[in-house]
């Protein structure tokens, strides 16, 4: 466990991550309740102070790290990025937003299966940005393969020979479609998540599971009539 620093008397720290859950994460905190005024248009501010609340704006990938350090009490972050990263965070609530999934893709046209390939040379090359997730998924298959890690344009790894199949994450399998590229298995789905530091959990309970709770009630999805 990774002691939380200097908690003291101090604003309740918060990571939201950047880009495609933002506006999302923002929404979310207004219908908890909370004084969102100053998120609505940061700027290039990194950090945001509203109430007893401090927020930390950040690359998504770097979330878990900011919680299991101890930079920040708490976090909203991606499904993902939390199996990926398997730092000592606790997870505290589903929120229901920003779903999408994992998922194996190969080419459509692809001149020999996956599968004679497999025969053949008994492993199977897959590029990703994933490398943690992917493994695990060919491993609870009984499978060997080579990775290669990408940090952009997964798509164009097996158009140009670099690898047998893909590990991505996709909403809607648009761009793998266009890409020329079919889905041939599921690993897993995601959405964000409210995470907690194990140290602040547990010395600021109160400000921690409350937020947990009001996100948690915002986020429930409505029931149908």
């Amino acid at each position: 466990m990774i002691a939380r620093r200097g908690a003291g008397d101090r604003p309740l720290r918060m990571a939201l991550p950047k880009g495609a859950l933002y506006a999302e994460s923002v929404a979310l905190l207004a219908r908890a309740g909370l004084d969102v005024g100053a998120l609505a248009d940061p700027g290039r501010q990194l950090t945001v102070r509203a109430g007893d609340i401090e927020y930390i704006i950040g690359k998504p990938t770097d979330i878990p790290v900011y919680v299991a350090y101890g930079g920040v009490d708490v976090a909203i972050a991606g499904k993902d990025v939390l199996i990926e990263s398997d730092l000592d965070v606790v997870e505290m609530a589903d929120l229901h937003f920003g779903g999408c999934r994992f998922v194996v893709a190969e080419r459509e046209d692809a001149p020999r299966s996956v599968a004679e390939i497999y025969r053949h040379l008994g492993v199977i090359r897959v590029a990703t940005k994933y490398p943690r997730i992917t493994e695990a998924h060919y491993a609870s298959r009984g499978l060997q393969v080579e990775l290669v890690k990408l940090s952009g344009n997964i798509e164009l790894a097996p158009l140009i020979g670099l690898a047998d199949q893909v590990v991505d994450i996709t909403a809607t399998g648009r761009t793998l479609a266009e890409n020329r590229l079919r889905i041939v298995d599921e690993v897993l789905a995601s959405t964000a998540r409210f995470v907690a530091n194990p140290v602040s959990l547990k010395t600021d309970s109160d400000r921690v599971t409350g937020l947990a709770a009001a996100l948690a009630a915002a986020a429930a999805p409505a029931e149908e009539g």
